[in-house]
């Protein structure tokens, strides 16, 4: 019961302590916009991963550190823009756009424009708040070395169809990742608790 109750205050000192709620929109939009892109990434596999398991590959990917319950909140905006930003990048090519359904491809792009647009004003406040070197330690420079790991693989590999789909599982993965943080972030902004 102790332990619950010390919990329970620390949510509230995190939402509307000193340097508490950012006071940023992280909407229930924002969840809703990473699911509809990780159903976007479902419908653009054109093959099964089966028949790609010469091409798989464990990317790292730094879950520990990216769900990890120890993220201060500008950690954890700071992550989750980076991990949009670096998976648009990686769509937003003229190699990922020979490789996929353009339409899909371009609404994928779009919603994770927009998932960024609405975190960038979060991100604006932390990089004020906070030292701006977030973006260059920890768990955001993990993120990063991730996905460089992920752009050596498919250029390796020549952007091969295989390479992409083990890229497109790939993706889900640090997606749905971003998704839990998402909502952990809702929770530290006390949104959730907004009546």
């Amino acid at each position: 019961m102790a332990f619950m109750l010390s919990l329970l205050m620390a949510l509230v000192l995190v939402s509307y302590g000193p340097g508490g709620s950012l006071g940023c929109d992280l909407s229930q939009n924002q969840v809703l916009l990473g699911r509809k892109n990780l159903r976007l990434l479902g419908q653009m596999r054109r093959i099964s991963p089966r028949f790609c398991l010469q091409d798989r590959k464990d990317f790292a990917f730094p879950q520990e550190m990216v769900e990890g319950g120890h993220l201060q909140e500008a950690q954890a905006i700071s992550v989750l823009h980076e991990m949009l930003q670096q998976s648009f990048n990686l769509f937003h090519t003229e190699r990922s756009s020979a490789a996929w359904d353009t339409t899909l491809l371009k609404k994928l792009c779009s919603g994770l424009l927009e998932q960024l647009d609405d975190l960038d004003p979060c991100l604006g406040q932390v990089m004020g708040e906070e030292d701006s070197a977030l973006g260059r330690t920890g768990p955001t420079l993990a993120v990063k070395r991730y996905f460089q790991g992920i752009h050596v693989y498919l250029k390796e590999k020549e952007y091969s169809d295989c390479a992409w789909e083990i890229v497109i599982v790939e993706i889900m993965r640090s997606l749905s990742s971003s998704a839990s943080l998402q909502e952990r972030l809702r929770m530290m902004d006390g949104d959730l608790y907004s009546p």
